[in-house]
């Protein structure tokens, strides 16, 4: 076993899932994992600072920069909230599409210079309360992984759920059994079989976080799924790298076999002898938030099991979830349910068909709509705007810049634009001119004039863009020249 002072850790952050199970709060270009719940901080936020280096020794082990794995759609929402969360030397790598958890990790193993680095894995949405809980079992897993253990953290059970997968513990692998062989993984099981592995109590529920040393996977991926370790090699080897970001090479990466590390490896083990399937115990507070039930689970609740996120007024009701972002919401006489405002979008659901919210998703792709993908408010790399109204040949939109920031140098062929500046200063490019306006001031950008709008200053520049033409949609844009590589 290696000396434990010698161990060097990697946060490998996996931030691509769509959370469509929150939905309408949880969109594809803004999903669960950039949401915040109770507080400031995202459950991205949360995860990075979960293993800071300047902050958690882990009783010696060297802990490196975290690297993050993305969908490409949400590079710079991930770069900004690590920048925000202050982790700012992260590798973000971004995926041109998603191939679920094993790839990812291949990628992550590829990535490491010295292939005894340990690879600590985390979901970037799931939500771990207790972190003294947490520490207690990476420093236990650590010192299996840099063994010949792939290690799984497995979360004591508090009831017989449904929506996650068990571990069946095997032979104890430490004096207090806090460590074991696995025995079994289970997928999700019916009401009675998760009631009877509850009272059994040689359970886990399997929470998706592994803890593995980069030559151990490489050589476990290399037995069990050696055409998913080709397509992973050649998609890093074709890597591009451009400001913060590693950009995996798109045809090789989309070839790859899509498998999670479950189903790739930790289940066929077995057959390879070198390398053995472990469990730690871990009661630490974890959630994966994958439900308004869940989240109904982990919430405070008033003297009638109630959870009120946002403006939420009840009556004569019990047990309900209610989160509002900009309405009041009230419910009368009613159980059970959960309610959901958001701007553009309201659900409606008993809290029994919580899990069954991503048919609503369906629907909506299924009907071409768009309430799937974005809010009103849209997030941008420079930051975000929100439609405010629309109608015959007119859109009026609210735009906000961060301090420092700009869009790219653009034009349209369809629309004209008049900015309003409502707060601080913007710097104005038109055509040939470049000029800054002040609150209440105003100017006009006409069709086919190369534009660009910019934040010189230190705080948020709000404007009110009114867009008048034939067609207004996003598409209709041709860019000269953009700081965020966007052209």
């Amino acid at each position: 076993m290696t000396p434990k002072d010698t161990i060097k850790i990697v946060p490998v952050i996996l931030a691509g899932g769509g959370g469509t199970r929150l939905w309408p709060l949880s969109r594809e270009h803004y999903p669960k994992q950039l949401l915040s719940f109770g507080d400031e901080a995202s459950l991205l936020q949360k995860t990075l600072r979960r293993i800071d280096k300047e902050k958690h020794g882990l009783n010696g082990a060297e802990i490196l920069e975290p690297l993050v794995i993305c969908n490409q759609e949400h590079r710079f929402l991930v770069a900004e909230q690590a920048q925000e969360a202050g982790i700012g030397n992260c590798r973000i790598f971004l995926e041109p599409v998603g191939r679920n958890t094993a790839p990812a990790l291949t990628v992550a193993a590829l990535a490491q210079e010295d292939s005894n680095t340990v690879l600590v894995l985390m979901p970037a949405d799931h939500l771990i309360e207790e972190c003294p809980g947490f520490y207690e079992a990476i420093e236990r897993a650590v010192l299996l992984a840099s063994d010949n253990y792939i290690v799984t953290l497995g979360i004591k059970p508090v009831r017989p759920e449904t929506g996650f997968g068990y571990i069946r513990h095997g032979e104890p692998l430490s004096d207090d059994a806090g460590a074991c062989l696995v025995e079994a993984f289970t997928e999700k099981p019916d009401q009675s079989t998760a009631e009877q592995f509850l009272a059994e109590g040689n359970y886990s529920w399997n929470g998706g976080l592994f803890i593995v040393s980069a030559a151990n996977w490489l050589a476990a991926i290399g037995e069990l799924a050696p055409s998913m370790l080709a397509s992973c090699r050649e998609a890093y080897q074709g890597r591009n790298e451009e400001l913060d970001f590693v950009r995996l090479e798109e045809n090789a990466f989309t070839a790859c076999p899509s498998d999670s590390i479950d189903y790739a490896v930790m289940e066929k083990l077995d057959q390879y002898p070198g390398i053995r399937a472990a469990v730690v115990k871990m009661d630490a507070g974890w959630s994966d938030i994958g439900s308004w039930d869940g989240f109904w689970q982990i919430m405070d609740k008033d003297e009638h099991g109630n959870v009120i996120h946002g403006d939420g007024l009840v009556i004569d009701s019990r047990h309900c979830m209610i989160s509002s972002q900009r309405r009041l919401v009230s419910a009368l006489g009613v159980e059970n349910l959960v309610i959901i405002e958001t701007t553009d979008a309201v659900l409606v659901t008993n809290r029994d068909c919580a899990q069954d919210v991503k048919q609503v998703v369906e629907a909506l792709k299924a009907g071409n709509r768009n309430e799937h993908l974005h809010h009103q408010r849209v997030y941008r790399p420079w930051g975000s705007y929100e439609s405010i109204d629309s109608g015959e040949a007119f859109q009026v939109k609210r735009l906000t810049v961060n301090p420092g920031q700009k869009l790219s140098l653009q034009k349209h062929h369809h629309r004209a634009e008049h900015w309003v500046v409502v707060q601080g200063i913007a710097e104005v490019t038109r055509d040939e001119d470049v000029f800054t306006l002040e609150p209440n001031q105003s100017t006009y950008i006409p069709i086919g004039a190369v534009h660009r709008l910019a934040n010189p200053g230190d705080v948020p520049l709000e404007v009110i863009e009114v867009q008048s033409g034939d067609y207004l949609g996003e598409d209709d844009i041709v860019r000269f020249e953009d700081v965020y590589n966007r052209n």
